[in-house]
């Protein structure tokens, strides 16, 4: 089984686009209202692959590597979320979509939820996957840190192996061979390789504390939204998830058992389900 297997009977493409002057790698799939797939600090779009044949029967889907990770160009500048927020508006305007629906993932979350903040009229319907950006905690802070630096710094595959698996509830499941050679291949490209102080710049207090998602801002989040939490979630406890869910008007929150921080990739069947049915209007 490879990610091109799990789309086998699904047209895609597999190609870049100029976002704002950026090229962007982009997964595109199905026909329909715009659904935007955004990934976790030093992802990929690959964390989508298991829910693109789903949702490309629905809707028209783009799983985009985000500014400075995966295949797409950096910018020689700490990547803020201003910058990510405005990385994506400009991938919305490059694929004439007004709005979007938004499914955003860890670090995905928080850049989907302060566009939805500050651009409400390009919102659709917001998902909210394991979402980064509502706390500071300088231990999961230092673990990110850490455990990427070793991996991108050292061929060894096997520090590659061990950053996904501090994802999984059950890596011996969902760490594929595949997924780690693709990261790999991530990690030790040049470029990601000379930006990494940039990307990483979300993990010094500095810069963390004056990006964090306010009360305020969740609280002006009008696009119908739905939260997704792994109840074994390594980077944030469960309480952190209900916060969320409290400050942001109508939202939904759904906590997965025996779930990670890759609710979308450990329990694919599941969360295709549910999030069809939500963006769909039908929840």
């Amino acid at each position: 089984m490879t990610f091109w297997t799990d789309l086998t009977g699904v047209p895609f493409s597999l190609d870049y686009v100029d976002a704002g002057g950026v090229r962007t790698r982009a997964l595109r799939a199905g026909e329909g209202e715009p659904v935007v797939f955004l990934h976790g600090t030093s992802g990929h779009l690959e964390a989508f692959v298991r829910n693109f044949p789903a949702h490309a029967e629905h809707f028209s889907c783009h799983a985009i590597d985000m500014l400075g990770h995966g295949y797409t160009q950096g910018i020689d500048a700490p990547y803020r979320i201003a910058r990510y927020v405005e990385h994506l508006l400009a991938y919305l305007d490059a694929i004439g979509a007004e709005r979007a629906h938004l499914v955003g993932e860890s670090l995905g979350g928080w850049v989907a939820g302060r566009l939805a903040a500050d651009h409400p009229d390009r919102v659709a319907r917001l998902t909210l996957v394991a979402p980064g950006g509502t706390v500071a905690n300088p231990a999961v802070m230092e673990r990110i840190k850490t455990s990427t630096r070793a991996a991108v710094e050292s061929d060894d595959a096997g520090l590659t192996r061990k950053r996904l698996e501090l994802l999984m509830h059950n890596p011996a499941k969902d760490v594929t061979d595949e997924l780690v050679a693709v990261r790999h291949d991530v990690y030790h490209r040049p470029e990601f390789k000379a930006g990494l102080d940039n990307l990483l710049c979300l993990q010094e207090m500095e810069n963390r504390r004056p990006d964090l998602l306010t009360e305020e801002q969740l609280g002006r989040i009008t696009a119908p939204t739905l939260i997704v939490w792994g109840a074994e979630n390594p980077f944030g406890e469960i309480p952190e998830a209900e916060r969320m869910h409290g400050a942001i008007p109508g939202s939904r929150l759904e906590v997965f058992p025996k779930c990670g921080h890759w609710p979308q990739h450990e329990h694919s069947d599941r969360f295709n389900a549910l999030n069809i049915e939500f963006l769909s209007g039908r929840d």
